[in-house]
């Protein structure tokens, strides 16, 4: 399941960024800077909520699934990913999507314009980190699609719509991926590993972030230092350093600290539990509820941290996890996504996520592709992250969670 560069288990609220969509007012300290879109991001605050829940439910899941290892995952394009699929679902197997994503009490119409909203404006919040949101869709020429179905996912997911001839499996398969590195600067190559002859679709989400901090560390002070592993011994990782004011919180089971990306709309919040605590504690505790009160007590002050260079690729099927979260009937016979094909006989194969994030004293590049395949069924104290971490990488204006993780193990072997 891993392409590990380092033991990894990594999950991307995109807990890099942990609500994913919040309220549509920018925050105090994310003022829109010239050139920016976050004055027309319109995230509702309803919408902001449920999938905040969204983000931690998935996080908590995935990490059940192995606690050894490092993950990242992006909620964000996951759940853009089946934001597509849900416009191609009727009847109970739509009910339960929609519910998974915690838009039960949104029209499809209302989640439409949402997502609209943040394809067209999200990319551009600040305009010195670079951000992409791309959709795709790829069917079998044979193949007949709803217009209706293409419609909407050109408008609402600005999504390409490509017809192609699946009989020449390896020239499809490789147009595909071409198209996952295109949109990942080249981090993501390899999503879809077979065209199988009763595939009929594909659906895929690409995200890509790079941004600088706003306050680099310097490499000078990035020395080897000991990170303890989940074993209880220790291993020497490369571990930057900085002492100075930044919005952090503290509290009786982890500290909190924000690092901001250029003009501060982006931030990565890390979460260093205390000794006597651990990250698996962390992240079966966080709720949107902790997480939005969180953000509330973060206040700005004087603070030592430490925190590893990592890079990582990661890779997870979501088949069982999803089914698990409320969408079980996608994945069987009884799948109606009517709406892709009126004739019905289709159902989801793979619900699958590669990411790839690189963290330096310069800044961080993070990417995630989410591949769907359709199927004919018949300081006050340092705060040295030197034990296992969680991280989210989110946008304060929206507060919207792009990508989200744990660290056990830094160091690249």
């Amino acid at each position: 399941m891993n392409t590990n560069l380092f033991p990894t288990k990594f999950v991307t609220a995109t807990l890099l960024t942990a609500g994913i969509f919040s309220c549509m007012s920018p925050t105090d300290n994310a003022t829109p800077t010239p050139g920016s879109t976050a004055s027309q991001l319109r995230v509702s605050a309803p919408f902001a909520a449920q999938t905040t829940d969204f983000a931690f439910d998935l996080l908590k899941r995935v990490n059940e699934q192995d606690k050894t290892v490092n993950t990242f995952v992006s909620p964000l394009s996951l759940h853009i990913a089946l934001g597509m699929l849900l416009n191609g679902a009727n009847g109970q197997t739509a009910q339960e999507i929609q519910k998974t994503l915690k838009l039960d009490a949104q029209t499809l119409a209302e989640a439409n314009q949402t997502y609209e909203n943040l394809m067209a404006n999200l990319p551009g919040v600040d305009p010195k980190v670079q951000v992409k949101l791309a959709n795709s869709v790829w069917y079998r020429n044979t193949f007949a699609v709803e217009t209706s179905f293409q419609d909407v996912l050109r408008k609402s997911f600005k999504a390409e719509v490509t017809s192609l001839d699946f009989a020449k499996t390896t020239e499809s398969k490789n147009r595909i991926n071409q198209w996952a590195s295109d949109q990942t600067n080249g981090k993501i190559k390899d999503v879809i590993k077979e065209v199988k002859p009763e595939h009929v679709m594909f659906l895929l989400n690409a995200l890509y972030f790079k941004g600088d901090w706003k306050k680099q560390f310097k490499p000078e002070n990035t020395t080897d230092k000991p990170f303890k592993l989940l074993s209880g011994t220790t291993k020497n990782v490369k571990m930057m350093q900085m002492n100075t004011d930044l919005r952090r919180a503290f509290r009786p089971t982890y500290t909190a600290f924000e690092l901001p990306y250029a003009n501060g709309n982006y931030v990565m919040t890390v979460l260093l539990p205390s000794p006597n605590s651990s990250a698996d504690a962390l992240i079966n505790n966080l709720s949107a509820t902790e997480w939005n009160t969180l953000q509330k007590d973060m206040t700005e002050g004087g603070i030592d941290i430490g925190l590893p260079k990592f890079t990582m690729e990661y890779e997870i099927t979501l088949n069982s996890i999803l089914a698990k979260m409320g969408m079980p009937t996608v994945f069987t016979n009884s799948a109606d996504l009517t709406k892709i094909n009126p004739k019905g006989g289709l159902a989801v194969d793979m619900v699958k996520q590669n990411t790839f994030v690189a963290v330096d004293e310069v800044g961080t590049e993070a990417a995630a592709v989410t591949s769907i395949g359709v199927v004919v069924t018949s300081l006050p104290v340092p705060s040295v992250c030197d034990r296992p971490f969680v991280f989210l990488i989110h946008e304060k204006t929206s507060n919207t969670v792009l990508f989200m993780g744990k660290i056990v193990d830094p160091q690249v072997n």
